[in-house]
């Protein structure tokens, strides 16, 4: 397998950069499917993580994604690769070694779909632990982000109005591309708020839509979104520091911060929530016990307690695609009732009781008109 060379230690930066054939060299343990799914989606030729993509911990879910997709995986390689690969340069990966030229750049452990499924047989005895990791550390977080989680503090106010109005969040996460185009028609008739997460901005505008809001550290967002009108609201650590400010400032971006705990989205799912929104609608999210593990320790945390908050007006997009049903528009029903008429004409004109009925319909229509003409004299 031969191709350029991607690096990036942390794969939000690495993945929008990533093109068709591109070799994807990563630094992540356990590699979960959110991060394979967007590897899927840029066809990169091979990964190559300097961490084990299974460390046993628990089954996670994005070693799976690449190995049905056919992409190679070699991990393990250690991090030196990094010191020792120029981006953009050409590598080959044959077996468990990494080749620059006849140069060894790294060796690791090649995996296939066998040795995958070995591994994520053994890490199902690591459940319990991480059940039990994934308690005490909602506990934890539950205490120190209470007055955020009930009492909405530290939540900025926004320019755009959310108050009663239905609101799309989208991740680029799963089959995001799939769940926007399955709400097109409701897009259309609601005309919901659209908030985008990080790359879930760029996301929208793929799709042809303009966020109402762009929500995150924004490492992951295209200076072109930044510039198409959108509030942004940058995500700032719990001690307020908030790289991507800088950036969104320099670009021209209506930009304020909001330091919270835990990931992006939820941070997205707040601001809807606690700025009265009538409908949240998540695309490329999911929240099964298996996708809360495969998330660092806080990311599962923050996940779980802010559906806890959101509550009831949290939806998944596959069940609005499943239950919406499109409206019928005016110009359609009228257009439906010309093209009736067209035909109906058409059929009376070839029949002679239908000539007789036309006839009788237009004497009516002018001794109407007559009527009519006389008596405004």
């Amino acid at each position: 397998m031969i191709g350029p060379a991607r690096i990036g230690r942390r794969t939000a930066q690495l993945l929008p950069r990533l093109r068709p054939g591109d070799i994807a060299v990563l630094d992540q343990v356990d590699l979960d499917r959110s991060t394979a799914d967007a590897l899927v989606d840029a066809a990169v030729a091979a990964v190559v993580d300097a961490s084990p993509v299974i460390s046993g911990r628990y089954p996670n879910l994005g070693p799976e994604i690449l190995a049905a997709a056919g992409i190679p995986v070699l991990d393990d390689v250690g991090t030196e690769v990094f010191g020792r690969l120029r981006d953009g340069a050409r590598v080959r990966l044959d077996g468990d070694t990494l080749y620059a030229g006849d140069t060894v750049l790294a060796r690791g452990a090649a995996q296939t779909p066998d040795t995958i499924a070995d591994r994520l047989l053994d890490a199902k005895t690591g459940l319990t632990a991480q059940l039990e990791a994934f308690a005490a550390n909602t506990i934890e977080f539950a205490k120190r982000e209470r007055p955020l989680l009930l009492d909405g503090a530290g939540i900025p106010q926004l320019r755009t109005r959310i108050a009663g109005r239905q609101v799309v969040v989208v991740c680029r996460g799963y089959d995001y591309l799939r769940e926007l185009a399955g709400l097109r028609e409701y897009l259309r008739e609601v005309r919901p708020v659209l908030i985008g997460v990080d790359g879930g901005a760029d996301a929208l505008r793929e799709a042809g839509y303009i966020p109402d809001l762009v929500v995150g550290r924004l490492d992951a967002v295209s200076d072109e979104v930044l510039r198409c009108g959108a509030e942004v609201v940058v995500h700032a650590d719990a001690g307020g520091r908030a790289p991507g400010l800088a950036r969104a400032l320099d670009l021209g971006a209506d930009a304020i911060t909001f330091p919270a705990a835990g990931g992006s989205e939820d941070v997205a799912l707040l601001l809807a929530h606690r700025h009265g929104a009538a409908l949240i609608v998540a695309v490329g999210t999911r929240a099964t016990l298996l996708d809360l593990l495969d998330r660092d320790r806080g990311g599962m945390a923050s996940t779980f307690l802010t559906r806890l908050t959101v509550g009831p007006t949290l939806v998944d997009a596959q069940a609005v695609i499943r239950l919406h049903r499109g409206r019928i528009s005016g110009r359609s029903l009228l257009l439906l009732v010309l093209a009736a008429l067209m035909v109906i004409g058409a059929l009376a004109a070839v029949t002679p009781a239908g000539r007789l009925y036309l006839a009788l319909l237009g004497s009516w229509w002018e001794h109407g008109v007559t009527w009519l003409r006389d008596r405004f004299r």
